[in-house]
């Protein structure tokens, strides 16, 4: 039974699942929407609205953890934007800063997909 597990694994160990995660949410802060599957889109969201609610401080611990969750030279680019740009228009908002469009099946494997945006 499947009970309390409330992580996707998506068929990969510990470090795939964090590549993957850091490349949707990279994308996502870079073009400000991504089509992806449904089950990555729900994951990612978790994911990204974390980092908005610390970039919404904009501190500099917020900012080293931002840099951190999102890895490398690339992170601080995704820092900077997320701190700079994407957090503030969140202020007055208490969470949910993303929205999930749900799109019809993929034709290759009939897979769930979805795009998932900054409301």
């Amino acid at each position: 039974m499947k009970h309390h597990k409330a992580i996707r694994k998506f068929g990969r160990d510990h470090a795939g699942r964090e590549a993957l995660l850091r490349s949707l949410a990279l994308a996502l802060i870079d073009h400000e929407h991504v089509k992806t599957t449904e089950a990555r889109a729900k994951e990612l969201r978790s994911f990204i609205e974390g980092l908005i609610t610390k970039g919404r401080k904009g501190d500099l611990a917020s900012r080293r953890l931002i840099i951190s969750r999102l890895g490398g030279m690339s992170g601080e680019a995704g820092a900077q934007k997320i701190i700079g740009e994407i957090a503030p228009r969140y202020t007055e908002r208490p969470g949910g800063y993303t929205r999930i469009l749900k799109l019809p099946r993929r034709l290759g494997d009939a897979s769930k997909m979805a795009i998932i945006e900054f409301v």
